[in-house]
């Protein structure tokens, strides 16, 4: 089957989608599958480029917003897009945006599948403004879902929801594409943490290391977890690990440091860019790992640091599929509310016991969520796209 991926930028680092399209595209083609890339050019000029190129478009004024955020825009070459959808077999949208939309017109006229996965809620890009009450503008983000399914999703012939939030939220809105649940899925890496403790681990001396993975942005929240510290009666034993980049940085960096030198924090906040190898290490050895992103499709950042055994605290939202993780309620705490996130991090702390075999619990429930089963089930979903539509025409 030759499956073209159509996304804005394939390459970008530091982008959800961008990431978990590397993935999948990696799991498909060992299944033997034709897959090749429509998008923009990678920033590594020595670095693989696209099957079909497109060059990269420029926003006057935002663009540096654009690059802080970890996105990148392509231009729509019809010509371009033309060739790569003549060559597919089923077309794959991983976004809804313009490029999407110049994809489906030629898609239609060519009478090929298209599928598409929602990787994106709209509150994720009004949230990410952060512009005060724009964040609550139900409207705005109730009109651009409707534009996204009139205009990406309505023309799809299948649609992948990575949790059943997404299945729930896009049945209440009368989307017409088939719809699965399929997650992203993870790569299944050994939990390196041990069964059993160290010897330093009740250690009443010894700093507990709270760590969060995810992009320094508005919608990851990070606040909530530093306003936390005023309520925890641990907040002078913590150590805060934040690793991810983003828009936010300056501003975050800011008030950690302003927070430290106001005596809420016991140690400085530690702020880095890890790789892979380096995440892996830093959630095997945290004693917990808060996720406080009141919007988000699924959360592969915490699910690997789940796999690593840590003990998660997930935030609970109307617009976040990540809770389902959770296996236990104290594992789960209402949204931007740093209070409650408080007094469940102080729960934990007291009971370290437990806190490590919880850990463990959803180290192993990560195993179901297996890239290669993910892939085989997406691999499936397109295949049957691909039938519907020849016994169509």
């Amino acid at each position: 089957m030759k499956i073209l991926f159509v996304i804005n930028n394939y390459y970008i680092r530091g982008n959800g989608i961008s990431a978990s399209g590397r993935r999948t595209v990696a799991e498909l083609k060992k299944l033997g599958e034709d897959v090749r890339i429509l998008a923009g050019p990678n920033p590594d000029p020595n670095g693989p480029q696209p099957d079909f190129p497109l060059k990269e478009f420029i926003f006057p004024i935002f663009q540096p917003i654009i690059r802080s955020s970890g996105f990148s825009y392509a231009e729509g070459d019809m010509k371009v897009i033309e060739e790569a959808v003549r060559w597919a077999d089923v077309v794959h949208l991983e976004e809804m945006f313009v490029l999407q939309w110049k994809a489906i017109k030629v898609a239609r006229k060519l009478g090929k599948p298209i599928t598409a996965t929602f990787h994106m809620f709209p509150e994720n890009l009004t949230y990410s403004l952060g512009i005060g009450p724009l964040r609550n503008w139900k409207w705005l983000n109730q009109t651009l879902l409707k534009a996204w399914r009139k205009h990406i999703y309505n023309h799809c012939d299948f649609v992948q929801c990575p949790t059943e939030t997404v299945l729930d939220r896009l049945r209440r809105y009368h989307f017409k594409a088939k719809l699965g649940v399929i997650s992203n899925g993870l790569i299944q890496e050994a939990c390196t943490r041990p069964e059993t403790p160290p010897e330093n681990y009740l250690d009443p001396n010894r700093p507990f290391n709270i760590l969060y993975i995810g992009r320094l942005a508005h919608e990851k929240d990070q606040p909530t977890l530093m306003e936390a510290m005023r309520y925890s009666k641990y907040a002078k034993r913590i150590q805060l690990y934040f690793a991810g980049n983003g828009p936010q940085s300056k501003r975050y960096k800011k008030k950690a440091s302003q927070m430290y030198k106001e005596g809420v924090f016991g140690y400085e906040p530690n702020f880095g860019f890890y790789n892979h190898d380096e995440l892996r290490q830093l959630a095997a050895k945290a004693d917990l790992c808060p996720h406080c992103a009141p919007i988000e499709v699924e959360g592969l950042s915490i699910m690997e640091a789940m796999q690593q055994g840590a003990c998660p605290v997930i935030a609970v939202s109307r617009y976040s599929g990540t809770s389902q993780f959770a296996l236990d309620r104290r594992c789960k705490f209402p949204a931007e509310n740093p209070e409650a996130l408080a007094q469940r991090i102080d729960y934990w702390l007291d009971h370290p016991k437990e806190r490590w075999e919880m850990g463990l619990r959803h180290a192993k429930s990560m195993e179901q969520y297996d890239i290669e089963k993910s892939a085989i089930a997406f691999r499936d979903a397109l295949a049957e796209a691909v039938e519907t539509k020849k016994r169509e025409q």
